[in-house]
């Protein structure tokens, strides 16, 4: 079974007991359903024009490899996209360029996590407090289903028949996801019960400057699970753009190297690179209109 075949189905701290949404946990553990962050992409529709434009410059900027790009039904019902998974050291994405008008609830999930056992995974999710946006339904080689958490975080959850094999990542990439105070701990409470996940980090006073409001503060809650690592960011969503719309941050060993090869590919630096604490970062946007951050870590 090819790597092409593979990714048609899922098309789609130390903590304080002060936390409060720690203290809110469920008391019954769940089983942890994640594989593995190298098996968890972020999903990414661009028009067919820019497919190609876009696919080469995710490798020309971070390296790895892409199937082979073909024309499929993704969906429960009939549809037709362009499909392509692109591997790199950084994370993987699932890339997609629909020839058809997208199917609800398709096109708003951000991520596709791979679970071990589908009906178990959704039971979970919904202890936890998920709701399906579509039921769980067939595809060829597995099943698939598609959640909303908390403040209308979107995710798909997919399983197949046969386990797939992809290489380990060099560095885990990070699910950027933006909310108000009015969903935070409910969010947080929500994917750390379902994901097992550990708080590396809470700053209830982080610097605005990092999300484009100088002299202000925000919440930063930064995670690691079996999915990956995770940045919760709390604000009041009044964020200047593109702030809110990269989705992804992805690490990189060398930021300088990365955003030069990045601009060689025709991708567009939007906010250029600063200090971010233990972190350099920057946002970019690759043809086709993803906004993503990099970042590197500054050496201690």
């Amino acid at each position: 079974m090819n790597r092409l075949t593979l990714i048609l189905t899922t098309a789609l701290i130390a903590v304080t007991p002060a936390t409060s949404f720690a203290r809110e946990a469920p008391e019954t553990a769940t089983a942890d359903h994640a594989i593995g962050p190298q098996y968890d992409t972020t999903h990414v529709y661009v028009a067919p024009g820019d497919f190609d434009r876009f696919v080469t410059s995710l490798t020309a900027t971070f390296g790895g490899t892409a199937t082979k790009k073909g024309e499929f039904q993704v969906t429960p019902t009939t549809s037709k996209t362009m499909s392509q998974l692109v591997l790199t050291p950084a994370g993987s994405l699932s890339v997609f360029g629909f020839l058809t008008p997208v199917p609800v609830p398709f096109g708003a999930e951000r991520t596709g996590y791979l679970v071990d056992d589908m009906d178990a995974a959704v039971a979970s999710a919904r202890k936890a407090g998920a709701a399906r946006l579509i039921t769980t339904f067939l595809d060829p080689i597995g099943r698939d289903v598609v959640v909303q958490w908390a403040g209308g975080v979107n995710m798909q959850l997919y399983w197949h028949t046969t386990k797939p094999n992809y290489p380990a990542l060099a560095t885990v990439p990070e699910n950027r996801i933006y909310l108000t105070s009015d969903v935070a701990d409910t969010f947080l409470r929500q994917w750390s019960g379902f994901a097992h996940a550990k708080v590396l980090s809470d700053d209830k006073a982080a610097p605005g400057a990092e999300i484009g409001r100088p002299g202000t503060t925000y919440r930063r809650v930064r995670l690691s699970s079996g999915y990956g690592k995770m940045a919760v960011i709390v604000s009041d969503g009044q964020l200047p753009w593109p702030y809110g719309r990269d989705m992804t941050g992805y690490e990189v060993s060398d930021l300088t190297a990365t955003l030069a090869k990045a601009a060689a590919a025709g991708v567009e630096m939007l906010v250029p690179a600063h200090d971010e604490g233990d972190r350099t970062a920057a946002l970019v946007r690759f043809p086709g209109g993803y906004i993503a951050e990099i970042h590197a870590p500054v050496a201690k």
